[in-house]
């Protein structure tokens, strides 16, 4: 038998189950690191309003509500738990601009090769390195953010991890350009 304590949460954040009865739980909007006006500079370096953009391991966060109610157009939100999506599709019924699918970010083969101008990553690369299997995770991740990328498309990782130690995860994938923005 093993214990439940903060260590075997750490290992599970990978898992769909733990995202459902955390969200079963929690139900009000939570946001990881940075809310949205922090970094609504940083987006407007780098995205338009009317490209389609992917919020990767959405949760319950209001970070695409901020995001279209700034003018972007298109921001499909995805998670791996069943139970947040659907909160957010009810929540957001009315936004049209607004799209929730239940997916694993380490397989997207839902969407299209090249058909996403950008992905908004929010601490799930965290996750998924926090886990099991978490260097063969977050390469399957980054390889589906590649493909579904268009050409000079953007992946913003937003961060706590050690930025050399992210860094060199990404300089696995090539072609890639790296900025680095250290935000206070």
């Amino acid at each position: 038998m093993t214990g439940g304590g903060p260590a075997a949460a750490s290992q599970a954040y990978g898992e769909a189950w733990y995202w459902d009865e955390r969200y079963r739980k929690e139900a009000g909007p939570f946001d990881w690191y940075q809310k949205y006006p922090a970094l609504a500079p940083l987006l407007r370096l780098y995205l338009a309003p009317h490209q389609r953009l992917l919020l990767v391991g959405c949760g319950n966060s209001v970070f695409g509500e901020n995001m279209i109610d700034d003018g972007y157009q298109d921001v499909v939100n995805i998670d791996i738990s069943s139970v947040v999506i659907e909160q957010m599709k009810k929540k957001y019924h009315d936004k049209p601009q607004l799209k929730y699918m239940k997916m694993d970010v380490k397989n997207m083969s839902d969407f299209e090769s090249g058909s996403f101008d950008a992905v908004i990553d929010k601490g799930t690369l965290d996750s998924l390195m926090c886990g099991q299997n978490s260097q063969e995770n977050a390469t399957k991740m980054l390889e589906e953010v590649n493909r579904i990328l268009k050409e000079n498309g953007v992946y913003m990782l937003i961060t706590y991890g050690d930025p050399s130690y992210r860094l060199r995860l990404l300089k696995d994938m090539e072609k890639w350009t790296v900025k680095l923005h250290v935000i206070g």
